[in-house]
């Protein structure tokens, strides 16, 4: 028996005809999830706690060591971005929210509560994979309200120095993410993600973290990458890695980037709709050009997917009559 959910309409077959992905509601998950683990920079243990939330939440971090205070996840709190992102909302710390963030979005969770009981999410394997391998394993559920996207209108670039990133209109999600690097497991990588439905767990999620040998000593004397191990990063001598275990992609770098900016980037709020070009970026630069998007109020719009369904099956039918 089919359910009506089961039954697609036609602009559902239009869009899955074309390679195009609409997720017509919004979404959480169906029951909690319970995570534990240690800071990549603080090598403290915490633990983590994802709920369901309502429509039109998105995601709220919650410190429940200082008494439910909220942060939401927005470019708003913004702290400061070197080798994590960092939010702040009056004086209250979350640091290395990227992978979690980056997991949820590469779900396509719209809302979700997250509970932690310290100051920096776990860095659990070093990718997204964990986390997005929970959520998708405890269930996703389909809310009420239309699922409300943010869509590029204008270009929008940002550079500093020969770092470049740029978002301009397209009909979906995509990351053409280019790096540099003098290392021989590294020189320079290309990767193009298109927000489809699976790809991001096929090709992003299990991408890990990475980092060199001359610089972990002077990160910790800056009291930072204390909960680094192999276990948890790659991390490059300059002939090699000292990893034993093999690179999960020949281009596992730049697949992390695009993890890290999917991370980033969910801090506007919504999903986008939109092209991102990325070159030797990292997570400054990410918020740079996020919250230069937000402020262009004219290079943006917040459409609804019932919106979009419309136009596009408008879009569609017409063609076919030509």
């Amino acid at each position: 028996m089919l359910h009506e959910s089961s039954v697609l309409s036609w602009h559902e077959i239009c869009m899955q005809s074309s390679g195009l992905k609409l997720i017509m509601y919004q979404r959480t998950i169906s029951n909690p999830i319970e995570i534990k683990g240690v800071g990549l920079h603080t090598g403290v243990e915490t633990n983590l706690r994802l709920r369901p939330a309502p429509e039109n939440t998105g995601y709220v971090f919650v410190r429940t060591d200082l008494d439910n205070f909220e942060i939401p996840a927005s470019v708003e709190f913004i702290g400061h971005c070197s080798y994590a992102t960092t939010l702040v909302r009056r004086g209250v710390v979350l640091s290395t929210c990227e992978h979690l963030l980056s997991a949820l979005r590469g779900a396509d969770i719209d809302n979700c509560f997250i509970d932690i009981d310290n100051i920096e999410v776990p860095i659990l394997d070093g990718s997204s994979e964990n986390f997005y391998d929970l959520i998708i394993r405890t269930g996703i559920e389909e809310q009420n309200s239309p699922r409300r996207y943010l869509r590029v209108l204008q270009k929008i670039s940002i550079e500093q120095d020969e770092r470049k990133m740029s978002v301009e209109p397209a009909e979906r999600f995509e990351i053409d993410c280019t790096i540099q690097f003098p290392h021989p497991l590294i020189e320079k990588q290309q990767f193009t993600y298109i927000g489809t439905n699976g790809n991001y767990g096929r090709e992003i999620a299990s991408a890990r973290t990475f980092g060199f040998t001359q610089e972990i000593e002077l990160l910790r004397k800056a009291n930072l990458a204390l909960g680094g191990s192999l276990d948890n990063a790659i991390v490059l001598t300059p002939e090699g890695m000292l990893n034993r275990q093999p690179l999960r992609f020949s281009d596992e770098f730049v697949r992390h980037k695009i993890l890290d900016i999917i991370g980033d980037v969910a801090l506007i709020g919504l999903p986008l709709l939109g092209k991102i070009v990325a070159y030797k970026t990292g997570h400054a630069i990410h918020s740079r050009l996020m919250s230069r998007l937000l402020e262009n109020t004219h290079a943006w719009d917040i459409v609804e997917s019932t919106e979009l369904a419309d136009n596009f099956e408008h879009s569609h039918l017409s063609q076919s009559l030509v």
